[in-house]
């Protein structure tokens, strides 16, 4: 049996199998293959940078559980870009699917790495608000007003970390975890453009290129898109976090469909010229 003739007879579950061990590994052992940070994923941390140290910072995580992969890695490393200047982070959720999540996130990076911090003096999780937009225009007029209890039924005028913030004015800077509606779209139109606030941004790879003009245009400072810009995010903090490795896996993954497609079409040109000889 010649190799042309032997691939083209291949079980495809040994592809099948190939590809799952290939994609398997990398989570399991990560290979750090290079990876070159962007000018977007650049310009993001060199603006969150640029906060100043023990600043009020507003964070707003907007998705839910489909978006962990590429969600939750930007999440962890924005949230210790911060913690790391000592900044006092207030997190709002936009999406009913999301508070619990970004909650356990946030918890998570809280609890095993800044264990000294308090909740309602060094962070606070202000939870899930109905009302997309309008909650957007409402926190302009007063964050205490349209967020009265915290994720954890918790009076937030009562919080120290929560005295001396009236609106956007009492910010820095917005960081905005994004998957989708509402998201970066409507935070850009509706605070910064109105409020201008300067404001940073990671979305899903998928809408990454709808927000590139708006990097251009100045209304972002930086963006994180997908999970290369999460890994990429990683790499510019010295993180080896589960974005870094996940673009193992991907970058393995399609190796191994572009070999098996180059492959094919051997095959399939050496049969083609046999049958012709």
């Amino acid at each position: 049996m010649s190799l042309a003739t032997f691939f083209e007879k291949l079980d495809r579950r040994w592809i099948f199998l190939a590809m799952g061990l290939l994609v398997l590994f990398p989570l399991l052992f990560p290979l750090a293959l290079p990876l070159f940070v962007s000018s977007p994923v650049a310009s993001f941390v060199k603006a969150v940078d640029s906060i100043p140290d023990g600043s009020k910072v507003l964070m707003s995580c907007d998705y839910d559980p489909s978006g962990i992969p590429e969600m939750v890695p930007m999440t962890r490393t924005a949230l210790r870009h911060l913690l790391d200047k000592k900044c006092k982070v207030i997190i709002t959720v936009l999406w009913n699917g999301g508070p619990g999540l970004v909650d356990k996130v946030v918890r998570k990076v809280v609890d095993e790495e800044y264990p000294d911090l308090k909740y309602g003096v060094d962070y606070v999780n202000l939870g899930y608000k109905a009302g997309d937009e309008a909650v957007m225009v409402l926190m302009g007029q007063g964050i205490v007003n349209a967020f009265p209890k915290d994720y954890r039924g918790s009076d937030t005028r009562s919080m120290p970390i929560m005295r001396g913030v009236r609106d956007y004015s009492s910010f820095p800077m917005l960081v905005n975890i994004s998957s989708g509606y509402p998201g970066t779209k409507e935070w850009v139109q509706q605070v910064q453009a109105r409020f201008h606030l300067p404001m940073v941004a990671g979305v899903t790879a998928v809408s990454a290129p709808e927000f590139y003009p708006y990097l251009q245009s100045g209304q972002l400072l930086g963006l994180l898109g997908g999970m290369a810009g999460a890994a990429e995010y990683e790499k510019a903090r010295g993180e080896k976090g589960s974005a870094t490795r996940g673009m193992d896996a991907q970058s393995l993954a399609h190796f191994f469909v572009a070999f098996c497609i180059l492959l094919g079409n051997v095959v399939q040109w050496t049969k083609r010229r046999r049958a012709g000889a």
